[in-house]
């Protein structure tokens, strides 16, 4: 039984209820930020499961230099707290460096360390010292076991709100797949663990100058994943993938959302 964690009102952890972690990719603007956020909220509300609004204010390892990386965080940040303050929805987004610590928490609801960094110390204890909930996505690279070390490294910060994120393991070139032992492996640290469904059919780098990705994959991947236990879901999500301004092959049609959660929820129940 992990811990459970309560960020503004949801309560991810202990057995309780799946939660979902979702929403585009990048913040590609104001309008299209807060269209996404609501028709989530809609179908979140409708289905009865906790939602964490999620949208990066700056995508910092984009695969090349023309990659649309978002509108910087001074603007990124405003359109989130209008998601926050309009919606009542708890917000996430990535921080990058120590500098952006303290400005990102005086806005969202949780920081989370991008899977390239979640080995670097000073990020890690800087984010835990703000007093917000922190997600730390594994890396690529790393072995679920070694995801102890990365949460003590918070822990020795005084922060015990910590969620860990698996999203896939590198396998050769251009690819990564996801071992379902990694879940109960982090699971063991007593920290709430989210399965990152979309990032996981991620071709990394695939598209030579941009990633590519199987988003045909997300359904099995996921009921897999809640099938082993987990406490939350993560997913990008786009009203039109195919004209996402940033991860659109391997992110879900906003109309084929509600079909999937419905499914999910219900193994969810069965299996908690």
């Amino acid at each position: 039984m992990t811990r459970e964690i309560t960020i503004n009102g949801v309560k991810i952890g202990a057995g309780r209820p799946l939660v979902l972690v979702a929403g585009p990719c990048v913040i590609e603007s104001e309008a299209a930020t807060l269209r996404h956020a609501e028709r989530l909220m809609t179908i979140c509300n409708g289905l009865a499961m906790p939602l964490i609004f999620k949208a990066s204010y700056d995508k910092a390892n984009r695969t090349s230099i023309g990659g649309f990386r978002g509108p910087g965080m001074r603007d990124g940040l405003k359109i989130l707290a209008k998601v926050k303050d309009s919606l009542g929805l708890p917000v996430l987004s990535d921080i990058h460096s120590i500098e952006q610590v303290a400005p990102a928490a005086e806005v969202l609801d949780v920081l989370q360390i991008p899977a390239f960094l979640c080995r670097q110390t000073d990020l890690i204890i800087a984010a835990a010292q703000s007093g917000r909930v922190i997600n730390v996505k594994k890396g690529q690279f790393l072995a679920p076991w070694d995801m102890k070390n990365v949460a003590a490294k918070a822990v020795a910060a005084g922060n015990e709100n910590v969620i860990l994120t698996e999203r896939g393991a590198s396998f050769g070139y251009n690819n990564l797949v996801v071992d379902m032992r990694t879940f109960p492996i982090m699971r063991a640290t007593g920290f709430p663990v989210i399965f990152d469904a979309t990032h996981s059919v991620q071709l990394p780098g695939g598209q030579g100058e941009s990633s590519g990705g199987q988003r045909e994959f997300v359904e099995y991947l996921s009921r897999a994943a809640v099938a082993a236990g987990i406490d939350g879901i993560f997913m990008e999500v786009h009203e039109d993938p195919d004209k996402a301004l940033c991860d659109g092959p391997n992110s879900i049609p906003l109309n084929d959302l509600p079909t999937l959660l419905k499914t999910l929820k219900s193994i969810d129940a069965l299996v908690k």
